[in-house]
């Protein structure tokens, strides 16, 4: 890995680097209208699909990040802590405990909550 550099950059670049760090999806332009048709494509109501994609971000031992887009996105389609952590429950024997194991602190956080002490993500 190599030292970073330091390079000039300018105002709206580095506030549109911190408000996507920061989980807003806006900077990307079309991500949310993308997913809007992409779910509409599938048949499913919004919180089933919102439900679908945490499944999979736990089969694909995803970032953080993404599951602090999901989970939002889940909770505003409707669905509650409890149906999540029904996924995980779900999804376990098909993608193994590890990886369930390894979704509960990031889903932990994107539900505001406290991690259990002595746990860092």
């Amino acid at each position: 890995m190599s030292t970073p550099v330091k390079v000039d950059v300018d105002e709206s670049t580095r506030s549109a680097l911190t408000d996507l760090a920061m989980g807003d999806l806006e900077v990307l332009g079309e991500a949310a209208a993308m997913r809007e048709s992409a779910r509409e494509r599938t048949g499913l109501d919004p919180r089933s699909f919102a439900l679908v994609k945490i499944a999979a971000l736990v089969a694909l031992d995803s970032p953080p990040a993404s599951y602090l887009w999901q989970v939002a996105n889940a909770l505003d389609a409707g669905a509650t802590p409890q149906d999540i952590l029904g996924v995980l429950r779900a999804v376990a024997p098909q993608v193994g405990g590890p990886k369930a194991v390894a979704a509960a602190p990031e889903i932990m956080v994107a539900l505001g909550l406290s991690l259990p002490a002595g746990q860092d993500i």
